[in-house]
């Protein structure tokens, strides 16, 4: 007997395209993170040498500095919780969990917006570098010179990982939307051993013993 609509057990295509993505993406905010650490200690050093010939104090300096260790370590604890949120909606989409699929809509929706405001603080930062105004020449001169203490390639890779991001979440939120995904999601359960193999009818005299000649219809004469 067929059952039309049940959808096929192997995983669409479109599915496998969005956990491959997502993957990928759990990947690169890990590296991210990873990355973010170890560059902190030559932005550190670069940024200490550039500031020595500022106006700016001691303290100032040392503060600036301690805004960087803790602007390290969030970037770096957020990555690696994304990279993880990431993989665990992956390995779900992979077993064909629905909830899953609705937990990915919401965290790309997030993402998204998580995406365009980084993209857009990162130009804002390369614009205009942040400070106190000019109220505090020598703390605009530090924020002034963190950008460029940073390596070289930073700036280009967090924006080229913040557009990343963004069409990352937009194309796997599209994948699953698809009819295709759809119809796996909401696929029926196979039937079980006893719909293949329908029991035998009873037997008109259930306590007949076996082996005995089968009972007259009706009582003899």
């Amino acid at each position: 007997m067929s059952h039309p609509d049940r959808a096929p057990a192997r995983r669409p295509a479109v599915v496998t395209a969005a956990v491959a993505l997502l993957a990928l993406m759990a990947v690169a905010a890990l590296a991210y993170a990873v990355a973010s650490v170890a560059t902190r200690g030559g932005t550190v050093d670069r940024f200490r040498a550039d500031a020595a010939e500022t106006s700016a104090g001691p303290d100032q300096i040392d503060r600036v500095v301690g805004l960087l260790g803790v602007s390290t370590v969030l970037t770096a604890v957020v990555s690696l919780l994304a990279g993880l949120l990431l993989a665990g909606l992956a390995a779900g989409l992979r077993a064909g969990r629905d909830g899953a699929r609705t937990a990915t809509w919401v965290i790309s929706a997030l993402g998204l917006v998580a995406g365009c405001c980084g993209l857009a603080l990162l130009i804002g930062q390369r614009a205009t570098p942040l400070g106190s105004g000019e109220d505090d020449r020598a703390t605009a001169e530090l924020f002034g010179l963190l950008a460029d203490a940073y390596p070289s390639w930073w700036i280009p890779l967090g924006a080229g990982l913040s557009v990343g991001q963004v069409l990352g979440y937009l194309v796997v939120a599209v994948l699953l939307a698809l009819p295709a995904a759809s119809a796996w999601f909401r696929r029926r359960p196979a039937p079980s051993a006893l719909q293949h193999h329908p029991a035998s009818p009873a037997s008109p005299h259930p306590h007949q013993p076996p082996g005995a000649p089968p009972a007259p219809p009706y009582p003899p004469r």
